[in-house]
């Protein structure tokens, strides 16, 4: 039976708590394969595992795309390949919580870019100060952070927000799950230079090659499954607010996996993301439910390529 549309947007918020569940617990598992293969090596890796899985389960045909479905695919590839690499670079030299806190200035510029609500402005405000919150408590912590690292991750911010939009594009152009798997399959190919050296180590391993499988399922057929469906039920906007919830996920899997601190300034910015979360979150059902329009999906109009 099919969902009716007041479902939807519901549904598009479990399958982007269920992402930001998944994705920090993965990048846990990967930072302990980092002493081994190195962060460049486990990024190959994961990418290519989780593509030769989707490729073999979804069986994807692009011969019959056209011109404008193969580029989405591509530049969802690219986006994939250099978001991964330089935010396992920068999980490599600052903790998880902090790293994904500033990755996640991405998203939110674009949830700022994209609202036009004084409301939704106010959540994602909210959410500013506690992402501004964990990035004090990163630098009057008792590890300062590493620059190298916070550039990393400042670089993969800008490549999620491309993430986003492709995402959102190659689900608008490509039907069902076709376009991530060879999205994911482009990436794998970009970073075959970096991963040759790990493929090596892992191929008589049996325990890390384990490692880096759980690490690409959680890491990336789980999540990238579960945000291109969201992005076929939410707008980019409050898409973008809820993946605020990573950061919150994400010390906590640093603390669970990696033995990580949690002080009581980063549970402070914590909650805070939360609530912007679900503040933006509660205004857009309230708005369908009131008859309102609330921009019900990010296919109203075309989404136009990144220059």
């Amino acid at each position: 039976m099919q969902k009716s549309a007041s479902s939807r947007p519901l549904v598009g918020v479990a399958l982007v708590i269920g992402s930001c569940l998944s994705l920090p617990f993965g990048a846990a598992v990967a930072a302990q394969l980092f002493p081994v293969l190195g962060p460049w090596g486990v990024t190959s890796l994961r990418v290519a595992i989780a593509a030769l899985l989707l490729l073999a389960i979804v069986r994807p045909k692009p011969r019959g795309w056209n011109r404008a479905q193969w580029a989405a695919a591509a530049l969802f590839g690219l986006s994939l390949a250099a978001m991964n690499a330089s935010f396992y670079a920068a999980i490599d030299r600052i903790p998880l919580g902090p790293a994904v806190a500033i990755e996640f200035l991405g998203p939110l510029v674009l949830a700022a870019v994209l609202t036009r609500r004084l409301a939704d402005a106010a959540w994602v405000g909210v959410a500013v100060v506690g992402i501004g919150l964990l990035g004090v408590d990163g630098l009057i912590g008792a590890e300062p952070l590493d620059p190298i690292g916070v550039m990393f991750a400042l670089i993969a911010a800008g490549f999620w927000v491309m993430y986003i939009r492709m995402s959102a594009r190659v689900g608008a152009l490509i039907p069902g799950s076709g376009g991530l798997a060879m999205g994911l399959a482009v990436a794998a190919v970009l970073l075959v230079p970096v991963g040759i050296p790990a493929a090596v180590t892992v191929a008589g391993d049996l325990q890390l090659l384990l490692l880096a499988a759980i690490t690409a399922v959680l890491s990336s057929v789980i999540p990238y499954s579960f945000e291109l469906a969201a992005l076929r039920r939410l707008p980019q906007r409050v898409f973008g607010v809820l993946l605020s919830l990573e950061p919150a996920f994400a010390t906590l899997a640093g603390w669970l996996v990696l033995g990580q601190s949690a002080t009581p300034l980063k549970m402070l910015a914590i909650a805070l993301v939360v609530v912007a979360s679900v503040g933006t979150t509660l205004g857009a059902r309230r708005r369908r439910d009131e008859g309102g329009r609330t921009d019900t999906g990010p296919f109203t109009a075309p989404i136009p390529l990144p220059d």
